[in-house]
């Protein structure tokens, strides 16, 4: 190759890493407040709540003898952040002829559910669930999920969620920021996330690891859900229960270091790096437990069980209780 050549290379070398330096805004699937107050004007800063009501209003807080804040009520929000109900990111199908709850809406439903909350096509993303509860951070999870699932690449979720922005004494908005409709279209969808029924039937004999998701009672069939027909899980399943997802902190809860996520997986006999399909009764916490081990711990092959326990034990598959 020629000099000429060889340098002309080199430039578009280095102009290609240059330019994906500069498209990669997030610095990983998690981010620190502190990140976030720095960048926020990079970024498309999504809200979702399972109570819409919270989003409005002023967070309210009691001081005690010594001076000390407590957090008492969640209201508002992080400035310019964009509400997004989380009852309106799943939907009912029809399959095998009933009626599965909390599924993944259709692709046209989604695009349309991201455009009017202003998310523009390659625009990087952050989602903050409210954070006070483990099944917040499950709920930003799912979001995030489905955003991968339809093509988004640069996601993250705000470790700690708005909470953790209150506790440290940032600003908040009560009115919702004004939002120009966005023009992010959904990719094909990357069905490598996504596991049906076959495949679970599937992984009981060939070796692919099962997560359950769920808290003990749920997976030990002490308890069930009323919308899940059966008492217990599927066969050959580990569990993550919803305590060894993340830690209390503060007001709320924060992820896990890498490390004592790998310690607790091996205690519960789940192999981090192992082919996964992740469920527990709706895809909601299945979303948690997919989140931490593909993209916290890196896993690139876990998928997510939509119909989860609702669609298992509602056609009458076997199930594993201690009852």
């Amino acid at each position: 190759m020629s000099i000429p050549r060889l340098y002309a290379c080199a430039l578009l070398i280095v102009a290609t890493l240059i330019g994906a330096a500069r498209a990669a805004v997030l610095p990983g699937p998690l981010v620190t407040p502190e990140w976030l107050a720095a960048n926020a004007d990079k970024v498309a800063i999504l809200d979702v709540r399972d109570y819409p009501e919270e989003y409005r209003g002023a967070p309210t807080f009691e001081t005690d003898a010594k001076g000390k804040k407590t957090l008492v009520e969640v209201g508002g929000h992080i400035p310019g952040a964009r509400l997004v109900d989380f009852a309106k990111i799943r939907t009912t199908r029809l399959i095998e002829g009933r009626k599965i709850s909390g599924m993944v809406l259709e692709a046209s439903a989604f695009e349309q559910l991201m455009r009017q909350t202003g998310v523009r096509a390659g625009q990087a993303i952050v989602i903050a669930s409210t954070g006070n509860t483990i099944e917040d951070f499950d709920g930003a999870a799912r979001l995030y999920w489905t955003l991968k699932y339809y093509g988004a690449q640069e996601i993250a979720i705000l470790d700690g969620g708005y909470v953790r922005w209150l506790d440290e004494g940032r600003p908040t908005e009560d009115a919702p920021p004004a939002v120009t409709a966005g023009d992010w279209a959904a990719s094909a969808p990357h069905d490598d996330l996504f596991a049906d029924t076959s495949e679970v039937q599937a992984a009981m004999s060939s070796g692919l690891q099962l997560v359950d998701a769920r808290p003990l009672a749920f997976f030990f069939g002490l308890t069930k859900r009323p919308a899940v027909a059966a008492y217990g899980h599927i066969p050959g399943s580990r569990v993550l229960p919803t305590d060894l997802r993340a830690k209390p902190q503060g007001s709320g809860f924060r992820y896990l270091a890498v490390d004592d996520y790998r310690r607790a997986l091996a205690g519960m006999q789940i192999e981090v790096d192992r082919p996964t399909i992740t469920y527990c009764n709706t895809g909601h916490m299945a979303a948690g437990a997919w989140f931490i081990l593909s993209e916290v711990l890196g896993n690139p092959a876990v998928s997510l069980y939509d119909g989860s326990m609702v669609e298992w034990a509602d056609g009458k598959r076997p199930v594993v209780n201690s009852r």
